[in-house]
C-alpha cells in the first residue's frame, strides 16, 4: 500500500500533455486476439489496468514486445488454449474488468471462451447483462460455473442479427462489435453506444478488414468477414485526464496549457466546466486555462440553480462528475450534480465535507453543491481513495486545500493516472509518495 502526502496551496505554471485514453486502450489490445498477424498501437499508457491487460495477454501466449515511447507490437498467434481454462487465468481475470473485453475476440475467433465476473472500481452494480444478451443474440451459449465462479461460453456458430440493446454501455457495445466482425452475415446494432472510443476501435477493425458502417451514431451497422489482418493504430488523448486537468487549475488558481487534446473529440467537456464559470480557453488542439480568482456557476435562463448530469455520449461522461463536484466546492453560487449510472459515487463527499466543503448529499445520486467562492479554503485532511476518479478528484481538493493532506490506497489512482506525482510535480504541485 503506499499514500500521497500532499502540501496544498501550491500554484501550477506550465504545460502538461494528457495520455493515452485509458478506455480506448483497454478495447484495442484486446482487439489484437481477433488476428494472428502483428498489431502495433501508440501511444498506450503507462497505468496498472492496461500493464495488466498486457501481462494477461502475454500469459495467454500472446507474443508482446514494449517498443518504447508508449508503443508496443501484439501478436495473438500462439495462444496457449489450455491456460484459457486455468485456475490462474480466471484469477488474473476477476482482479481486472478490462480482461471482460478479451470475451468478444476469443469467441469470434477460437468459437470458445472463459471469463470470470471481473473487478474495478467499487462504484455501485456494473451488470454484465448488455454483453450477454448481445454475444447470445449472435449465437453463443453461457454456462455458469458454480464450482469455479466463471463464465463458460461456446460458440460454435455466430451469425449476425438485429439486437436493440437495453443500454448504451461502452464495453458492452465494444464486446458485441468484436464478436460481430467474424460472425456470419449482417449484425445491425441499434442503441450502441458512439463515445470516440468506441469510435477509434471501429476505425482500427476497419483497417484490420473489418466491414463496420455508421460509425460514430447509434446505429451501427457489420458485414461479417472470415478473417481480420495486423494493422498500426494510435490511441486518442485521454478526454478524463483533460477535465482532470480543467478543474485543477481552476481550483489551484493556476495558468496552465494542456497540449494536444483532440479537441473535437472532447464533445461537450469544455462546454460543462465553462457551466462552473471556468475559462477554457482553444489555442488550435490546445487549451489554455489561465488563473482564476473567482469562477461563478451558470444558472439556468429561468434563474433556478445549475444542474450537471451525465448522460449517454454525447452527454457528459459520468467519469468527469467527481472531478466536476470537487471544483464546484470553490465556485461562487450553487449547483446540483446528478450522478445518474452509478449509486455508490457520490459517497466519496463525506471526505470532501471533513475538509470543509458544503455538501448536501440528496441521495445515492445527487449532491448539491455550495460554493465558498475561494472566501474559504478547504483544509488538509487524512483520505482514502476509494476508486479512480474519487482518487483524483480528492488529489485535487487535497492540492487546493490549507495545510498537509494524506491520501491512501493510491493505487486507485495509478489504475487510471501515469506518474501522477511527478508530471504534477513538473508544474510546481508538492505530493510525496510513500510506502
Amino acid at each position: 500500500m503506499a499514500s500521497f502526502i500532499i502540501e496544498g496551496g501550491h500554484k501550477l505554471h506550465g504545460e502538461i500533455t494528457p495520455q493515452g485514453a485509458k478506455n480506448e486502450a483497454l478495447q484495442v489490445i484486446s482487439a489484437i486476439l481477433l488476428t494472428p498477424e502483428p498489431v502495433t498501437i501508440h501511444n498506450i499508457p503507462n497505468i496498472l489496468d492496461i500493464n495488466n491487460l498486457i501481462n494477461l495477454l502475454s500469459k495467454m501466449g500472446v507474443r508482446v514486445t514494449d517498443l518504447g515511447n508508449h508503443s508496443w507490437k501484439f501478436q495473438a498467434d500462439r495462444l496457449d488454449m489450455e491456460y484459457l481454462g486455468s485456475q490462474e487465468f480466471v484469477q488474473r481475470c476477476s482482479t481486472l474488468r478490462g480482461s471482460i473485453l478479451t470475451l468478444g475476440p476469443l469467441l469470434a475467433r477460437f468459437h470458445k471462451a472463459c471469463v470470470a465476473k471481473p473487478g474495478g472500481d467499487q462504484i455501485g452494480r456494473r451488470r454484465l447483462d448488455t454483453h450477454f444478451i448481445g454475444i447470445q443474440e449472435l449465437g453463443a451459449k453461457f454456462n455458469y460455473s458454480m464450482e469455479r465462479g466463471v463464465y463458460e461460453i461456446d460458440a460454435n456458430e455466430l451469425k449476425g442479427t438485429y439486437m436493440l440493446l437495453d443500454e448504451a454501455s461502452v464495453t458492452g457495445t465494444a464486446n458485441i462489435i468484436m464478436t460481430a466482425v467474424l460472425s456470419q452475415g449482417i449484425t445491425t446494432i441499434y442503441n450502441a453506444a458512439c463515445e470516440p472510443y468506441i469510435q477509434q476501435l471501429c476505425r482500427m477493425l476497419n483497417q484490420m478488414g473489418a466491414k463496420i458502417s455508421g460509425i460514430s451514431s447509434n446505429l451501427l451497422t457489420i458485414e461479417g468477414v472470415t478473417e481480420l489482418h495486423g494493422t498500426e493504430h494510435t490511441i486518442l488523448p485521454d478526454m478524463i485526464e483533460v477535465g482532470s486537468f480543467i478543474g485543477m487549475a481552476a481550483m489551484t488558481g493556476s495558468d496552465i496549457t494542456i497540449k494536444n487534446v483532440s479537441y473535437d473529440n472532447l464533445g461537450i467537456i469544455p462546454q460543462a466546466f465553462r457551466r462552473l464559470g471556468i475559462t477554457v480557453e482553444r489555442m488550435g488542439d490546445d487549451i489554455h486555462i489561465p488563473e482564476h480568482q473567482h469562477y461563478e456557476v451558470s444558472s439556468f435562463m429561468d434563474g433556478s440553480t445549475m444542474a450537471i448530469a451525465d448522460a449517454p455520449w454525447p452527454g457528459l461522461t459520468p467519469d468527469l462528475l467527481s472531478i466536476m463536484l470537487v471544483v464546484a466546492t470553490q465556485a461562487k453560487g450553487s449547483v446540483l450534480i446528478h450522478q445518474k449510472m452509478f449509486e455508490s459515487r457520490l459517497f466519496f463527499v463525506d471526505k470532501l465535507i471533513d475538509m470543509g466543503a458544503q455538501i448536501i448529499l440528496c441521495d445515492p445520486h445527487r449532491a448539491v453543491v455550495v460554493g465558498h467562492d475561494n472566501q474559504i479554503k478547504l483544509r488538509g485532511s487524512r483520505m482514502s481513495s476509494p476508486d479512480i476518479r474519487a482518487g483524483i478528484s480528492l488529489l485535487i481538493a487535497a492540492m487546493s486545500a490549507n495545510g498537509v493532506s494524506m491520501i491512501s490506497n493510491i493505487e486507485q489512482i495509478d489504475r487510471g493516472y501515469e506518474d501522477i506525482e511527478g508530471r504534477l510535480t513538473a508544474l510546481g504541485a508538492a505530493i510525496k509518495r510513500i510506502k
